[in-house]
């Protein structure tokens, strides 16, 4: 394998600038790190553009060999995005998903309003994949999905699931509707809860910011405005824990 044997070499410093999202965006690369996602962005068809290795790592895919290069230890450990790193990471494209491919497509979206905690948005990227959906739109203000954070958290969910970007609401909801979905909002303000409601196939469930919930122009130009109900002495759960209950519903729907 070819080595890097200093941190300015070209592609070493672009590993680095990736740890910040105007370089993400700028570059639209990003990294993954650790045996898993990297098996999966090949199962998937991803398109690793480079792959890095601590020195004495020994089981790069013989698909990636001709892009591996390798670091002793002291270079790799500075691009670690782990304190346990297994010595393997890559750079990574993102994806180019257009939102009119999805603009008669059958299945369920999910929508991340503003969300902030990059556990929450992968887990609830990794349940939506799970669950079956088709597509996450994710709403302006969302903090990046490209972020390491975010991808080990989607545990390689975020290969799978097309992911669309959106600025403003209105545009989601000309969207939502040119594709036949019925837009669904989680709020207090309701006596329904989901259980009484179909979700089982043809919604875009809307999942707020952690805090503030979704925004009111959205719940305003929501079909079905829905709520999980609180038994005990909590107000609310955990962003991606409701998502997740509410994102099953359409399973347990169509099992029964």
């Amino acid at each position: 394998m070819r080595e890097i044997t200093s941190k300015d070499n070209r592609i070493y410093k672009t590993c680095e600038q990736l740890s910040l999202k105007k370089y993400r965006d700028k570059l639209g690369r990003y990294l993954i790190e650790g045996e898993n996602l990297i098996e999966e962005a090949l199962k998937t068809g991803c398109s690793i553009e480079t792959l890095l290795v601590r020195r004495g790592y020994n089981k790069v895919p013989a698909e990636l060999e001709d892009k591996a290069f390798v670091l002793d230890e002291k270079l790799f450990d500075r691009l670690a995005q782990t304190e346990t790193s297994q010595g393997v990471l890559a750079i990574v494209a993102k994806p180019e998903t257009d939102a009119g491919d999805f603009a008669s497509a059958s299945g369920n979206f999910v929508v991340l309003d503003r969300l902030q905690d990059p556990g929450n948005i992968g887990t609830i990227l990794r349940t939506a994949d799970a669950a079956g959906y088709r597509l996450a739109v994710v709403m302006k203000g969302t903090a990046d999905i490209f972020s390491p954070k975010v991808v080990r958290a989607a545990t390689g969910s975020l290969f799978r699931m097309p992911v669309v970007f959106m600025d403003s609401n209105s545009e989601l909801v000309e969207f939502t509707r040119a594709a036949g979905k019925k837009l669904v909002a989680t709020c207090f303000d309701t006596e329904r809860c989901y259980f009484d409601e179909d979700l089982t196939d043809n919604i875009a469930l809307v999942i707020g910011n952690e805090g503030n919930g979704i925004c009111k122009e959205i719940i305003e130009s929501s079909d079905v405005k829905i709520k999980i109900p609180m038994h005990g002495n909590i107000e609310s759960l955990n962003a991606s824990v409701a998502a997740g209950i509410l994102m099953y519903e359409a399973v347990r729907g169509k099992k029964g």
